[in-house]
């Protein structure tokens, strides 16, 4: 139906309440004028008079009294469900979700959504594990998150986390066995364990940059995973190398449980931001999520 129908509806629904175009102007903000108009032109289209007017006094006809008791309802219940969604604006809920990365996800997004959410239980959090660059918007996700250098330029990117550098690390067991690699080129004579990446062609080649000079080394081995938790635990039962953000192995290497190396060859590069389309309308549960998630020095 036209907006404007919808309007004399509604106009129409205040005076036989009220009783009054008195009481219905002061109720819509218009003036008895213009609300005398607008019912005069509901009756003339529908060729039905709706509402007994005297000096003293306005109530519904027949007709009038069956559709406000028919359509009365119905605006009721339109008002209350515009109620109810303001309440969203005022108390944040909603389900956003997310794709990531393993190590993203656990060392960036649930820290954060754990001190968030308690607070706010109408939010729900959906976070898919993924190493796809995966197109956020034909899947229908609220947001991503990328290394920084990976994030589109028509997405707006927020940085979610510091530099990093990703660290080659084997067993002391595998170094007793095997000499200690001093250039990367050296890991093809090692055995390591790699990595699978669906947007990178198959297996991972190792990055590493030194003095402004980078190098791209393609490895081999027994072993191929596509998530950290087995590369670590490969390692630390020694049968390999692995190549991996430097946060996970800190407390290994300080244990003696795994021996670094080629730690030269590891520069800072820019970290994990989110991500999300630059058209997008946020709402309350997303703005809290983002600044929940936001990176501060």
């Amino acid at each position: 139906m036209p907006r404007q129908p919808i309007n004399d509806l509604a106009a129409f629904i205040a005076v036989a309440r009220e009783r009054s175009f008195t009481r219905a102007a002061a109720r819509l903000g218009v003036s008895q004028s213009a609300l005398s108009h607008t019912i005069r032109g509901l009756e003339t289209r529908l060729g039905l008079r709706l509402l007994m007017r005297t000096t003293r006094s306005v109530s519904p006809t027949e007709a009038g009294e069956r559709l406000l008791l028919s359509i009365g309802p119905r605006f009721d219940e339109i008002e209350r469900e515009l109620a109810a969604l303001s309440e969203f604006r005022e108390r944040p809920a909603g389900t956003i979700r997310i794709t990531a990365g393993e190590h993203a996800a656990d060392t960036i997004l649930w820290p954060a959504l754990a001190r968030l959410l308690p607070d706010y239980p109408d939010i729900h959090v959906e976070i898919t594990v993924d190493y796809g660059l995966t197109d956020i918007v034909a899947e229908r996700y609220d947001a991503g998150v990328r290394l920084g250098e990976q994030v589109a330029r028509d997405m707006i990117a927020v940085r979610i986390g510091p530099e990093m550098r990703m660290a080659v690390v084997g067993s002391p067991a595998y170094f007793a066995d095997h000499s200690k690699p001093l250039t990367p080129q050296a890991l093809t004579e090692h055995r390591c364990i790699n990595l699978r990446l669906p947007t990178h062609g198959g297996v991972y080649a190792w990055e590493f940059e030194k003095d402004g000079r980078e190098l791209r080394v393609r490895v081999e081995g027994q072993l191929v995973f596509n998530n950290v938790a087995l590369r670590l635990n490969a390692a630390l039962s020694g049968l390999g190398l692995t190549f991996l953000p430097e946060d996970i192995v800190t407390e290994h290497v300080a244990a003696g449980r795994l021996v670094r190396v080629l730690e030269d060859w590891c520069a800072p590069f820019p970290g994990y931001h989110l991500y999300y389309p630059s058209r997008r309308q946020a709402s309350a549960a997303f703005v809290l999520v983002v600044d929940a998630l936001r990176h501060r020095d």
